[in-house]
């Protein structure tokens, strides 16, 4: 690999994993597994150890993800919430423990404990009562959830007994049981809403809860596992937790000291199995040096402790035969395979079907009709087949033969070039396409109407909905026939199609289902062409001319306004009240930065995204590069070091987050805690 083709390489792998790693904290919808994840981040480590040119302090091996989000006051941590080195590998930890042997002169043990599959709290009390519960955030700044930290069940109010410092922080995780996600997700489906994929997303979407009474019913537990140095006077790191379960502080009684290598294998070795009957999701066991001198000698990386190590299990696997294989059409068209299994119990859930993800895939595993597979859980998130066990296989089983044609409407299937996927290419008359796109435009992130697919069912069979616009045509007396249906949940489901009114038009975008245009997409083609008839009129080459538009994303959205029964359905949408155009700011925001590109590095008093929409707020546009176009680099605390640079053989100024607040009109900023937990507005 040249020096060129590095670079790429880095560049792309820090946008997957800064994606990903949002997908995950913020949005709680991880789309990768923590397997995969954790593979590309030690080829980033490698890399940038090989090129070290290429290293830069904002990537995301030397920092945390964040989950910070707006609603939520923010505080610093008294120390930093770093995450934890893993690996996959006994060698890995047998490598580990050399490393500490040859750095310590005095004898030394260690604290193996299970490694706790949820979300990350911090809890300070002071003088003996719960004070603030802070998420990790990006591990510097993190999120207020006392309100809802104190529904918990498990978390103490006030501390028991007594020698407990006047204040003091202790960490650990909040987690659902298996038993409370099941009852939540057959609520959710009951109510038509999209069900968690597992019990981390539940508890992590659980305790960024705006209705702390909410929070009381989901059923959470908390366990604490870590108190930073210097807040306690204790020797050993066992000791610490001892003491903390004695003031009644839910400590997890699943460690043990270990001597030696041999004793911790045997610790993982235990505890692979007997995960299996714990109540709660598990993923792994993390080996912490237990004598806190120790613990300062070996000290910390940017990222993570040099003291401690996370061994992840792989992921649990089972083997069960495939029924069938269906062929099932998405909103974009796209069919995708998915095996019937006789249903297996995996990683807490019963398992029924797993995507075979597209033809060439099938053809890869070699997979027969009637097989044995075996199936895992990507990171405990979306069932998958990875291997048949061919000492299983009938004499004379038969390869599944893809379809030709939609298994919906018989349209002939097609294979763009460059594609793996077979698409129908009926998007207008497939019946699964079409309910597809309803689903889609209702959803959350889209129009966020109170609905999902058994209403959208009840309402293609009788022909009530076609289009989006045909919710807005929809009478109270329509829905009362349907059935289950009594006149608080149609009076609830109008109301929220009146709501959507008020969508922007950014999201209206995004709603209509363009192929290839997603949520940022949606919002940067907006926001470049500010109205629905400007965009209607945009030429491909218009629309190449906004950044990260490529030709084939271009070449989709103009293809779609070429079509009258598009355009059509635009104009119903306008009649109906949808928003058709980009709102000017209003409340805080300004013009301040009307015209201006700005590029961020660094850390600064809120997130990097609320940074971003700030600028966007105030007239600017966020750029990832530093050009001879840009108006100036805001640069926060540990900026990029390659950034700087350009900036100045640019003469593009610096401005540190006091001069730009500065420029913006008084109250812009949102407000965040100083260390003594006084608010300050910015």
């Amino acid at each position: 690999m040249d020096y060129t083709q590095a670079k790429q390489r880095i560049e792309q792998l820090r946008a997957v994993l800064w994606e990903n790693s949002r997908k995950y904290y913020v949005e709680n919808a991880p789309t990768m597994s923590d397997y995969d994840y954790d593979q590309l981040m030690h080829e980033l480590e490698d890399l940038e150890r090989a090129y070290p040119e290429y290293a830069t302090p904002d990537s995301p091996t030397r920092r945390v993800g964040s989950d910070l989000e707006t609603g939520f006051a923010k505080y610093p941590h008294k120390y930093p919430m770093l995450s934890l080195g893993n690996t996959y590998s006994i060698g890995e930890v047998e490598e580990f423990a050399e490393r500490a042997s040859k750095s310590l002169e005095e004898p030394f043990t260690y604290c193996c404990e299970l490694k706790f599959d949820g979300t990350a709290i911090c809890l300070t009390y002071r003088n003996g009562k719960l004070f603030r519960a802070l998420t990790r955030g990006d591990g510097v700044m993190g999120d207020d959830v006392t309100a809802n930290a104190r529904r918990i069940a498990n978390v103490p109010e006030t501390l028991k007994g007594s020698g407990w410092p006047a204040e003091f922080e202790i960490r650990g995780e909040v987690l659902m049981p298996y038993d409370s996600f099941d009852r939540l997700n057959k609520e959710r489906e009951d109510n038509e809403d999209q069900p968690f994929a597992n019990p981390r997303n539940a508890a992590s979407g659980s305790l960024k809860l705006q209705d702390p009474e909410e929070v009381a019913r989901r059923g959470l537990m908390c366990t604490l596992y870590h108190i930073p140095t210097g807040q306690v006077d204790f020797p050993t790191h066992d000791e610490a937790l001892k003491a903390a379960q004695e003031w009644g502080l839910p400590v997890s009684g699943e460690r043990r000291l270990c001597r030696n290598i041999d004793e911790i294998e045997a610790f993982i070795a235990h505890w692979d199995t007997a995960r299996k009957q714990l109540p709660f999701a598990t993923d792994g066991i993390v080996i912490k040096i237990n004598e806190m001198d120790a613990q300062r000698q070996l000290g910390y990386t940017a990222k993570s402790p040099r003291w401690a190590v996370a061994y992840k299990f792989k992921a649990e696997q089972a083997l069960t035969p495939i029924l069938s294989i269906d062929y099932q059409v998405g909103r974009t068209g796209a069919v995708t395979p998915v095996a019937n299994l006789e249903p297996v119990f995996l990683s807490g859930t019963m398992v029924k079907r797993a995507t075979l993800v597209n033809e060439d895939q099938i053809e890869m595993l070699d997979i027969c009709e009637g097989d044995w597979v075996y199936v895992e859980k990507g990171g405990e998130i979306i069932p998958k087949i990875t291997g048949v066990e061919e000492s299983r296989r009938q004499p004379g089983a038969r390869r599944p033969a893809f379809p030709k044609v939609c298994p919906d409407c018989g349209t002939p299937l097609v294979r763009p070039e460059g594609e793996a996927k077979w698409f129908c290419p009926n998007i207008d008359g497939c019946p699964t396409q079409i309910k597809g796109k309803l689903v889609h435009f209702l959803s959350r992130k889209a129009m966020n109407v109170l609905a999902g697919d058994a209403t959208v069912d009840q309402l293609y069979n009788l022909d009530l909905v076609r289009t989006p616009a045909d919710f807005y045509d929809l009478r109270e007396s329509q829905l009362l026939i349907l059935e289950g249906w009594k006149e608080r949940s149609a009076r609830r489901f109008l109301d929220s199609l009146s709501e959507s009114r008020n969508v922007p038009f950014e999201r209206v975008l995004f709603a209509i289902g363009i192929r290839y245009v997603g949520e940022t997409t949606a919002r940067d083609i907006a926001r470049h062409f500010g109205d629905i008839d400007t965009l209607m009129g945009a030429s491909k080459e218009d629309l190449t001319a906004i950044p990260d538009v490529g030709e084939v994303v271009a070449e989709s959205v103009f293809q779609y306004f070429r079509d009258e029964r598009h355009r059509a359905e635009i104009q119903r949408l306008r009649a109906a009240g949808l928003r058709m155009a980009v709102a000017r700011s209003g409340g805080n925001a300004s013009e301040a930065l009307a015209g201006k590109t700005i590029v961020i590095s660094g850390n600064f008093s809120v997130s990097r995204d609320e940074m971003k929409a700030l600028i966007e707020a105030n007239g600017g546009k966020n750029s990832g590069s530093v050009s001879g176009k840009t108006a100036f680099l805001l640069a926060g605390s540990k900026p990029g070091p390659e950034k700087l640079k350009k900036a100045e053989a640019l003469g593009v100024p610096v401005l540190d987050e006091e001069a730009f607040r500065k420029m913006l009109p008084e109250g812009s900023l949102p407000a965040v805690g100083d260390e003594n937990g006084e608010l300050t507005l910015f």
